[in-house]
This record gives structure tokens, sequence and C-alpha cells, in this order.
């Protein structure tokens, strides 16, 4: 999966950055073909400023499948803007698409959760979990457990680092998710700021679990070159996860 801009950047901090729906959807043309298999999505309002409107994801989304056969997924994230009943809303107008939710954001507001997933269940839509720490792993498994959030949500994304200047994840970051997860069954993904960013996402495949790429979390080659686009650093990965016996897959991710 392909996370092309995210909601906090803009051109000041990549020139390649996709910001128009344009540029979006012509990123996920030439990421598809550098061999990404899915996208996740970010938009922006006529400022410039974040935005989960789900008007704007539908016009971003129909551009997109114009052009690929990307599996598209939609953020919900707050990124200090949004409330949950905001999330919420966005979600109540989403139809039959996958989604991603930050269990730290939507658990702000304890009330809303079991009314998110049922709406989410309502419209179709399948979600992502958005996990920052061990400790938020053991939470999600335990709403499992509680029946809180419905079983067949059971997809993760584990973030390693976070949004800071200089932030260089690693390979070690992995253990404490992973160890958290135990025996449960979890298809999982990961994400990861800083050069080592291909590094940590190879770990991933060869952990069982998938890898999400791109400008929104890394700009950076191995080697902290700049990458000049969000396909160049597909490419990248891409041919280095298939030297070491790993090949693109589909079925979100």
């Amino acid at each position: 999966m392909v996370a092309p801009n995210g909601a906090r950047l803009s051109k000041a901090d990549h020139w390649a950055l996709p910001i128009t729906l344009k540029e979006i959807a012509e990123t996920a043309r030439r990421c598809e073909e550098a061999g990404a298999t899915a996208i996740h999505v970010h938009v922006r309002d006529d400022e410039g400023r974040h935005s989960i409107c789900p008007v704007r994801y539908g016009d971003v989304t129909k551009k997109i499948a114009q052009t690929t056969t990307l599996e598209i997924q939609v953020s919900t994230e707050a990124a200090g803007v949004f409330d949950v009943p905001a999330q919420y809303e966005c979600l109540s107008h989403l139809e039959n698409i996958d989604a991603s939710i930050s269990l730290r954001e939507i658990t702000r507001s304890p009330e809303m959760v079991k009314k998110t997933y049922s709406i989410a269940a309502q419209r179709g839509l399948d979600i992502q979990h958005i996990l920052y720490d061990a400790d938020e792993v053991t939470a999600l498994l335990r709403k499992f457990d509680e029946g809180e959030i419905p079983a067949q949500n059971r997809r993760a994304i584990f973030v390693l680092g976070r949004y800071a200047q200089n932030q260089q994840s690693s390979i070690t970051d992995l253990a404490a998710f992973i160890g958290s997860m135990g025996d449960n069954q979890l298809r999982w993904s990961v994400c990861a700021f800083g050069q080592a960013e291909h590094d940590c996402l190879l770990a991933a495949l060869e952990l069982g679990g998938h890898a999400r790429i791109g400008f929104e979390n890394n700009r950076l080659a191995p080697n902290g070159q700049v990458f000049d686009s969000n396909e160049a650093s597909v490419a990248a990965f891409v041919d280095r996860a298939a030297k070491a016996g790993f090949s693109p897959t589909r079925g979100m991710l």
C-alpha cells in the first residue's frame, strides 16, 4: 500500500507531494505501475488543509478508479483538527470502501465507539486500525474479546515512529507490537518514519505482515538521499522485496 501525502505535509516538505485530486490520481497511477496494489488517501480542502469530507473522498476515489485497479483506503485521521463526531459523520457518508481509524482517536469518545463501528458495518466499510504502540495492540484485542469492536475488523497497521523532526524508526521497534499480538490472528501492516523505512517494511514482510510505504511517513532512501517521487520509493522497495522472495499482493492489506 502506498501512502503518498498524509494530513500534515505540504509541497514545502517535498515538491512532488500530491495535494490536488489530479495530482493524487496521477500519483496513484504511477505507483501502481511501480508495483503498489493499494493506496491510503488523504484529501485537502480548498485552502490545502487536512479534510475528511466524504464528498471529496468520493471525488478522489472515483478519479483513482478511472485509471487504476488499486484498492483504495480513505483516512479518518483527526490530525488535531477533527473530533470523533466529525469522524463518525465522515464514515456515515461513505459506502463499500476501506477506511482507517486510529484506535487512540476513536476512543476519545468511548460512548461513540460501538456507534461508529455499527455505522461502518451498515455502510459496508472495511476498517484498518492505526496503532501507535504495544499497549494499543492489547487494547484493540481486548475490544475484540469484549465485542465492542466486531471481529471482522481484525486488521491493524503498526506505526513505527512519530511525526517528529529527524525521526528514525528501527526494526527493533517491531518487537513490542509483535509481542503484544501473541497468538491472536491479526492481518497487520507496518509503516515507518525515517530512512530506515524500507528496512522496517522488509522485516515486516519476513514476519508475515504487509507494508505501507510513501511520502506520508518518509521521503528518504536507505542511503539518506531524497526520493524524487512516491513511485520511485515504491519501485525501489518492490525490487528489494522481490530479491528477498516477496511479491505484491492484493486483498485489503
